[in-house]
């Protein structure tokens, strides 16, 4: 049993102080909002993922998890500090460090002989350096310490089993002891463990979560193309994916990508090249596809119903959150598509089995739904904005009938064409191809 400290109980900080805590560590979870550690002391969760409230309670019974506000009380004893606070983006792209630098002042204060400070956060490249030097610079007279960046990886929706089944570990660090004793911490999960030195793991996280963004905007752009053309990039993708170069996942054509990483750390990236003097156009590339996915998705509604004036028109949203499984409205595209949808003169209207309440502070003049038929009623048009499983068994029948006009547009291509035909709709995919009508 290794003695655990997490600063910050948000997503990565809440899930990894869970996970360690359930592999047989003792793990205190640190946070200065009071009110979070209030209600997780109450068992309310600040955040939903599924599974996460019980990992949490079994463990809090367990005597394993414990959570403060108290920087002395957490650090005391623990041979392993996570800092997993936020890190949003700045006015330029760049990844805004203010409460890792807070935390590491913190730290600073109360640190003990031979502990080891882990970055979990996503930081920009030499962050681990800078947070060596607030270290000194806070406390000169500071003991023995190393600073590690452990690069979280970790999806929204999914984020237990990747914490338990993790595709890989990356431990960066200058100091080889810190790294393996890192490393044999994350024994326990039996995955391959990348090794190396503080920057290159750094930048490991940055260049997955950007090659993923590509992957994304690669196949929004081959959509695009498969429109025009009469082609299917359902099928295109489902082909594509059979090669082992390059895979079946993330090959799904839609409205684009979104939450609190891609968005983020394409952007951040874009920044540090920059910064150097470098000329990212792919990253710049990418940005620019996703973001006009959401305005296509508008145009083509548009297109669906005859008009851009859409004042008179309800149009309802099917999903907010920018992935299923989880409420989180960072960077959704639901937001972008209302605030457009309203702008056109639309009444818009939505519904999400889990991120309402958060999504309505957010679009205040967005009608919520109690559940997709009540959203159906009245509307000209609904979009899929996310792929909620329980929006695939719709009683599309019952659905059609609501609607003032049959129209769908689904951003996530969740329907099969040619059936929703039968059902009466008019219906529009994202690059589906129009069931071999020849465009010619």
């Amino acid at each position: 049993m290794k003695n655990i400290c997490v600063v910050g109980v948000g997503y990565v900080g809440l899930i990894t102080a869970a996970g360690f805590s359930d592999l047989g560590n003792r793990v205190t979870a640190l946070d200065i909002n009071e009110e979070k550690i209030k209600g997780l002391k109450q068992g309310r969760m600040p955040i939903y993922e599924p599974g996460l409230k019980e990992l949490v309670d079994r463990n809090v019974k367990a005597d394993r998890l414990t959570f403060t506000t108290s920087y002395a009380d957490a650090l005391d004893e623990a041979e392993y500090i996570f800092i997993a606070v936020g890190t949003p983006s700045g006015v330029d792209g760049e990844a805004d460090l203010q409460y890792v630098a807070a935390a590491a002042r913190s730290i600073a204060e109360h640190l003990q002989e031979g502990q080891i400070i882990i970055n979990k956060s996503t930081v920009p490249v030499g962050t681990g350096d800078w947070v060596s030097d607030i270290v000194v610079e806070h406390n000169p007279d500071a003991p023995d310490f190393a600073v590690v960046s452990c690069p979280e990886f970790l999806r929204e929706g999914s984020a237990i089993r990747d914490f338990m089944e993790p595709h890989r570990i990356v431990v960066g660090s200058l100091d080889e002891e810190a790294a393996d004793k890192v490393a044999q911490l994350h024994l326990p999960l039996r995955a391959p463990i990348v090794v190396t030195d503080l920057r290159t793991a750094e930048m490991i996280k940055y260049a997955s979560n950007a090659f993923l963004a590509t992957k994304i905007s690669f196949i929004n752009e081959i959509a695009n193309i498969c429109e025009d053309l009469g082609a299917d990039v359902t099928e295109v993708a489902n082909g594509m994916g059979f090669d082992s170069r390059i895979g079946p996942y993330f090959l799904r054509a839609g409205i684009g990508y979104g939450g609190s990483c891609f968005p983020k750390d394409v952007k951040a990236l874009a920044y540090m090249a920059e910064e150097k003097g470098r000329h990212p156009q792919l990253l710049h590339s990418v940005m620019a596809i996703n973001d006009d996915r959401r305005t296509m998705a508008v145009q083509q509604v548009k297109a669906m119903l005859g008009q851009d004036n859409l004042s008179g028109k309800v149009i309802g949203l099917l999903g907010l959150s920018f992935k299923p499984n989880t409420d989180d409205m960072r960077d959704a595209p639901s937001v972008t598509v209302a605030n457009d949808l309203i702008k056109a003169g639309a009444k818009v209207k939505a519904y999400d089995p889990i991120a309402m309440e958060e999504a309505a502070e957010i679009l205040p003049g967005v009608e919520m739904a109690e559940d997709p038929y009540q959203l159906a009623e009245g509307c000209h048009a609904l979009m899929v904005i996310t792929e909620w499983n329980e929006f695939q068994h719709l009683n599309l029948a019952r659905v059609q009938e609501l609607m003032a006009e049959p129209n769908v547009y689904d951003g996530r291509n969740i329907y099969d064409p040619d059936k929703m035909k039968v059902h009466g709709f008019t219906y529009r995919g994202v690059g589906r191809g129009y069931n071999g009508r020849r465009l010619d």
